[in-house]
């Protein structure tokens, strides 16, 4: 039978933080405080570096399905559940600050947000931020998921969305799996149709951003607004 693998006290992850601050740990410490234990014969240290190599790393694991994380050995329900976890709460932590700002002199803080919540999607997602006629969010929703090359949204579902929602303005994000963040043809296209439905009930288009990894691309920035 194996031993749990213990390691001196002041080398420990947790005593580490304490002392240095959460900025002096590297990915695998984090996540191995954050996961509390390890496996028999296994730190929690050197666990956490194994996951990161088997999904690619921070990305590639926070956007794990929890089914995918409770496929490896030893993980279980509750360490999965955490991981996710941590994931919608940095999503969230984002988004709390959005509706002081005006998102449109804050172009920044939506891009970071959109990749935080569309950079580790495996299939396209596309989302909404609507907001109110100080450019202050609302809130966001999911427009539509799809396969790796296309998902399906269509402008007359998006209008009637913002309505609900009482918006004056809106952005739309959607992500690129490729990893290519340049937009298609398709992508010009659906952004020209929605801008026009969204006019139709005296909603602006603000900006449509695509996701492709760590860059993000804007078609306002692009003058294709």
């Amino acid at each position: 039978m194996k031993l749990s693998v213990q390691m001196p006290k002041h080398e420990r992850p947790r005593e580490r933080l304490l002392r240095h601050g959460a900025c002096a740990l590297q990915d695998a410490e984090l996540l191995a405080i954050a996961l509390r234990t390890g496996l028999p014969g296994v730190h929690v240290t050197t666990l956490g570096n194994r996951l990161l190599q088997q999904f690619g790393g921070l990305r590639g694991l926070l956007g794990a399905a929890p089914e995918e994380l409770m496929a490896v050995p030893g993980l279980g329900s509750a360490k999965a559940c955490m991981l996710a976890a941590l994931l919608e709460l940095a999503r969230r932590a984002v988004e709390e600050g959005l509706p002081q700002a005006d998102s449109l002199n804050r172009p920044l803080q939506v891009k970071q947000y959109c990749k935080l919540a569309l950079s580790h999607r495996r299939v396209e997602h596309c989302i909404a931020l609507y907001l109110d006629n100080q450019l202050r969010l609302i809130a966001t929703g999911e427009l539509a998921r799809g396969t790796l090359s296309q998902a399906s949204v269509y402008p007359r579902e998006v209008v009637r969305e913002a309505l609900r929602h009482h918006a004056a303005a809106l952005i739309v994000a959607h992500n690129h799996p490729s990893g290519m963040a340049e937009p298609s043809a398709a992508d010009q296209g659906f952004t020209r149709h929605l801008k026009q439905a969204l006019a139709l009930v005296d909603i602006k288009l603000v900006d449509h951003l695509i996701v492709a990894g760590d860059t993000v691309v804007s078609l306002a920035e692009r003058g294709c607004l």
